[in-house]
């Protein structure tokens, strides 16, 4: 008997590579199921999320909204201001210990996304370590390559491999274990975001993934080359502008300007924190020579 058609084929594979206005764009699919319904305005809403439209999904996803949808309503709340971080931390938590909604894969994939921007990686690993879909093995192998434990990264995407090798998350967590082993690997990881260029709409996330592998080997200009098209299709990418910050210093051009573009994007990020670190231990340093 032949298996049933994947109506979220298409919608699933642009949101994993990044193609978020084209995964709204797509996702008016006729005849889904309720389970496959609910998943489609997930993902919709989650693109909706990574284009920084935070209000539309608060006010669109109301209080009957099922599981799913409120976690990801929790996101947008969690990412929208500052302010609504720590009641929307306590909410997934008491959320989580719900033993009737949480062991819900989508509530325990929202919460490992907030606690990874938390930084608090043990805690991530609290409610996506235990697996179940594709998305929660591939942030499992995210947080273990962050936490320097590509041994366990590749626990995780064994198991990837044996559910779906040819799966674009199977292929996009290869990629990033291969950066992260490097040597001989970094050309396979750059072989598979070409693939993907070739067989997808080109997003900032594979131009990154391109250029990373490039920078890795040591081609600057190349990667820079790929970097300033990334730029052109999403001039507040926070990646890009933290890879061009990267890139220009190696190849001995000026980065400040990618670097204030990188502080009003994101000004969390690792990057930022470290500019901010080394200019207070050079301040003092001044200060206590003074």
């Amino acid at each position: 008997m032949a298996m049933a058609p994947d109506l979220l084929f298409n919608l699933r594979n642009n949101f994993y590579l990044g193609a978020y206005q084209a995964a709204i764009n797509i996702s008016d699919i006729k005849n889904l199921s309720e389970e496959d319904s609910i998943e489609r305005d997930c993902l919709v809403y989650r693109s909706y999320i990574a284009l920084g439209s935070y209000q539309l999904v608060i006010d669109e996803i109301d209080s009957s909204a099922t599981t799913p949808l409120q976690a990801v309503k929790l996101l947008a709340l969690y990412l929208s201001s500052p302010d609504k971080k720590e009641n929307t931390i306590s909410s997934i938590k008491e959320w989580l210990g719900d033993a009737a909604i949480g062991n819900n894969p989508i509530l325990r994939l929202i919460a490992g996304t907030i606690f990874m921007h938390e930084q608090d990686f043990n805690e991530v690993l609290k409610y996506t370590n235990a697996g179940g879909t594709m998305e929660l093995y591939a942030l499992n192998v995210h947080i273990f390559l962050k936490m320097h434990r590509s041994d366990y990264a590749e626990k995780q995407l064994r198991v990837m491999q044996q559910i779906d090798e040819d799966h674009t998350l199977t292929q996009l967590a290869t990629a990033w274990l291969d950066l992260a082993v490097g040597g001989s690997k970094i050309q396979e990881a750059y072989l598979i975001f070409q693939d993907f260029s070739e067989k997808y709409q080109m997003t900032s996330l594979i131009l990154n993934g391109k250029a990373v592998s490039c920078m890795q080997m040591g081609n600057f200009d190349e990667a820079e080359s790929f970097l300033l098209e990334a730029l052109n299709k999403d001039a507040k990418d926070r990646e890009t502008l933290a890879n061009l910050v990267v890139c220009s210093l190696h190849l001995g051009k000026p980065s400040s300007r990618f670097l204030s573009q990188l502080k009003l994007s994101d000004p969390e990020h690792m990057l930022i924190k470290r500019e901010l670190t080394t200019q207070e231990n050079f301040d003092r340093a001044i200060q206590t020579v003074g």
